[in-house]
């Protein structure tokens, strides 16, 4: 897209609640990282990396949601035909 989304991008809710997921996510992570250390057992490692990613897609999907209202709905409120091949891009990428 060749036009900038008006800033704030991110209201200031969802942007709580992202910081709020990612923040958890990141104690996770730290997690995983302590029972790798501590050698425990690959199915609970599996099942703490399961959740990771699943708390990783809730954050993808909120942050999708948003490009869909904000940005891409400017850039298609502007005239900006690229922008269809950029919201394809992200569908296809992140909605899996």
């Amino acid at each position: 897209m060749t036009k900038e989304t008006e800033l704030p991008i991110y209201d200031r809710d969802r942007l709580a609640g992202l910081q709020r997921r990612l923040t958890r996510v990141e104690g996770q992570v730290r997690g995983i990282a302590r029972m790798l250390e501590q050698q425990r057992p690959c199915i609970e490692v599996l099942q703490q990396l399961a959740s990771v990613q699943s708390a990783l897609k809730g954050v993808t999907k909120s942050v999708l949601r948003n490009y869909l209202e904000r940005c891409a709905t400017d850039a298609i409120r502007s005239g900006d035909d690229g922008v269809y091949d950029e919201l394809m891009d992200a569908i296809f990428k992140y909605a899996k």
